[in-house]
């Protein structure tokens, strides 16, 4: 089992780059593949979860070029073109990807199976198996609700029926799922959520000239389009350059600077959270590459408060939780943290992981059935902390060992490569 173990030691000084947005490198892959023509991707994540996507489509006869380096050439093969994968499609630890491509496969000619790890299978998806089976899919997993390994049956292009769905949570997965449907069902498919949830998948579908229609917390998609390729530049992923932000915020003398990171709207909520709690963050040179917005985010070290947290600032930093309750750790008062309850079912329940770690940490951590309260400012001991395979909780105990006494060791680390590969000696470089 692969270990980290991180010890304090000076600031953070310097500049960086994180890898390529994860969400952005999934969707990317996903438009190319059904696009008309050769989409050429520059900064695409070489995780394994958005390596595992653009193996899936290989497997469904895509030609893709380029995932040893991050440069892709995606040859397109329309909407139609692609064909029967010889076995089931291992997803591996990707929510992302399972969800998305059960949704796109919805509306093919041809069924498949979808799986994944051991943590994915434990995961359940009748939240898009419910509104897909609304639509004429044929979808089904294990049990009520409907754990991999997901078999869809063919449907074929048009044979879905198009929906207006209420969604009773805001996710972009689920969103996501139900549009990509869309495409292959007759007429207009609208979500509609209590709270707007990422939008990559809209922006990238508008860009490769699919008709969108958007009224308040409704977006929607006309079935038939045709995609047309686009070359597109990925920026640096707004949820990994978190855990640098957080880093120099906590670190006395800490002054970083992470270059080219996403800073799309509805992905902006761990810069609105750490600024409310008294961080220095200030954002540089903000540009426009494609379809999504990118900047500098300039972190220096500040004392940091608690505060509340919940509502559409939760929902724009969903992803962001645990290394949130690691600043609020290192907080003076009391952080709270609500309306967090899908945190339950991701790589592992998060909420319960962070307690526990927490917990290790000697820091007063209570959990709720939506979140957690965090009481902040006390001494941060060293520990040996389990992961639970969760890449995100990893590398939050990872950055809280900057200011633990005696350093921590984070055990079942190799879950941190799904989706930031060399992230440790990233760290290092800038001590």
């Amino acid at each position: 089992m692969e270990t980290i173990t991180i010890r304090p030691g000076g600031p953070l000084k310097g500049e960086l780059s994180v890898p390529g947005d994860k969400s952005i490198s999934h969707r990317a892959v996903m438009f190319g593949a059904i696009a008309d023509g050769v989409s050429r991707v520059r900064g695409f994540l070489t995780g394994e979860d958005s390596v595992n996507t653009a193996r899936a489509f290989g497997a469904m006869g895509v030609g893709i070029d380029g995932l040893d380096t991050g440069d892709l050439i995606i040859n397109g093969v329309g909407p139609d073109g692609l064909k029967p994968p010889e076995g089931a499609l291992d997803l591996g630890n990707s929510g992302t990807s399972i969800r998305l491509l059960t949704g796109l496969l919805a509306g093919q000619g041809f069924g498949c199976t979808l799986t994944g790890d051991e943590y994915l299978c434990r995961r359940p998806m009748d939240r898009i198996v419910k509104p897909l089976s609304m639509m004429g899919a044929k979808v089904r997993g294990a049990g009520e609700k409907n754990y991999p390994p997901l078999t869809i049956e063919p449907s074929g292009r048009g044979k879905l029926t198009a929906i207006s769905y209420n969604s009773p949570i805001a996710s972009a997965q689920v969103k996501s799922s139900v549009l990509l449907a869309g495409l292959y069902a007759d007429g207009v498919t609208t979500v509609t959520e209590p709270v707007k949830s990422r939008d990559h998948t809209e922006r990238m579908l508008r860009y490769m000239g699919a008709e969108l229609v958007e009224d308040g917390l409704t977006v929607g998609v006309r079935g038939g389009a045709r995609l047309a390729a686009k070359d597109l530049t990925v920026p640096g992923d707004i949820s990994s350059a978190a855990f640098f932000m957080v880093a120099a915020a906590i670190t006395p003398g800490s002054d970083l600077l992470i270059r080219n990171v996403g800073i799309n709207p509805t992905r902006t909520g761990i810069i609105d959270i750490l600024r409310l709690m008294n961080a220095a963050i200030t954002v540089e040179e903000p540009n426009s590459e494609g379809p999504e917005p990118v900047a500098d985010i300039r972190v220096e070290y500040s004392e940091l408060r608690g505060i509340e947290i919940g509502g559409e600032l939760l929902v724009r930093a969903i992803d962001e939780f645990p290394i949130v309750c690691i600043a609020a750790a290192c907080a003076r008062g009391i952080t709270t943290v609500r309306d967090a309850s899908e945190l339950r079912v991701k790589e592992s329940d998060r909420i319960a992981a962070m307690a526990a770690g927490l917990d290790r940490l000697g820091v007063i951590a209570r959990e709720t059935p939506d979140g957690i309260t965090i009481d902040g400012g006390c001494r941060i001991e060293g520990a040996e902390v389990d992961s639970h395979g969760d890449h995100r909780v990893a590398m939050s105990m990872a950055v809280a060992g900057l200011v633990a006494d005696g350093g921590m060791t984070i055990t079942d680390t190799a879950c941190i490569n799904t989706s930031f590969p060399g992230f440790a000696g990233l760290l290092e470089s800038v001590r």
